[in-house]
């Protein structure tokens, strides 16, 4: 069992780093969490066959986590998929999804292969295969935009995700609202925490993963004017301490 990042940037585009995605693989199944703005070249420059992928999975629709999700699906029908594609994405923006899809001009009709949706609920374990499930679990990210919804149509779903892989607990982020967002899965013993840093501050990020008995902690969602005060928080992190902090990088695999 793997996990690859191929994208660790921020919602800021750099030419250093793709925007979110990550990549779990257990021996039988091959899921991307999040597919943002230029996912597709992402997954070409880490070697990694666009039809290997076996499912999608959306924690929200903020262009740098979601806007790639057209283009990736072209990419595999040019390369003459023929498996379903799987989109986990929450109940409450399937039709949303499909409508996307479909005005991006990917008619089922005129696919290879079948296009899956899958709704996803929060707060049930959702399996993918036998050894491979999920939790969802709405955070805080999108709470601020809700005034600005006059319409009354937007969902603000927006997940993070505990990942149980044949037993192995993985904590995803995804984009939070604050460090409180930290503690949605405090009740289940994790190997590794995985968390953005954009919105949240590190110290308070280190403090609560000390708190929780984490012992690995993967940074992501890195803009460009965070590397100086990585760098220097890792400096001057001590050695004694029982977490092993890792800043996340495009291409960067662990193993589980």
């Amino acid at each position: 069992m793997k996990i690859k990042f191929l994208g660790t940037g921020s919602g800021k585009t750099s030419i250093y780093r793709f925007h979110s995605s990550i990549l779990f693989s257990t021996n039988d199944y091959n899921l991307l969490i999040d597919c943002g703005d230029g996912i597709s070249k992402a997954v070409l420059s880490q070697n990694i066959p666009f039809n290997s992928i076996n499912g999608i999975l959306i924690s929200h629709l903020h262009p740098d986590h979601f806007s790639g999700l057209g283009a990736l699906i072209i990419q595999m029908k040019i390369n003459v998929r023929q498996n379903k594609l799987d989109i986990f994405i929450h109940e409450s923006l399937i039709e949303v999804v499909k409508d996307f899809i479909y005005h991006s001009y990917i008619f089922k009709e005129k696919m290879d292969f079948l296009i899956n949706f899958a709704p996803f609920y929060s707060d049930n374990f959702n399996t993918i295969t036998e050894n491979f499930k999920f939790l969802a679990k709405q955070n805080t990210h999108l709470n601020p935009y809700r005034v600005c919804d006059v319409k009354n149509k937007l969902s603000f779903s927006c997940n993070s995700f505990m990942l149980d892989l044949n037993g192995k607990n993985v904590h995803y982020t995804g984009d939070i609202g604050s460090l409180d967002d930290i503690l949605l899965f405090k009740d289940f013993v994790k190997d590794i925490l995985i968390s953005e840093i954009s919105h949240v501050s590190i110290p308070g990020l280190i403090k609560i993963a000390e708190s929780l008995n984490i012992k690995k902690l993967i940074l992501t969602h890195i803009s460009d004017e965070d590397e100086p005060t990585l760098l220097n928080i890792k400096s001057n992190i001590s050695r004694t301490r029982n977490i092993e902090i890792i800043k996340a990088y495009d291409g960067l695999s662990i193993a589980l």
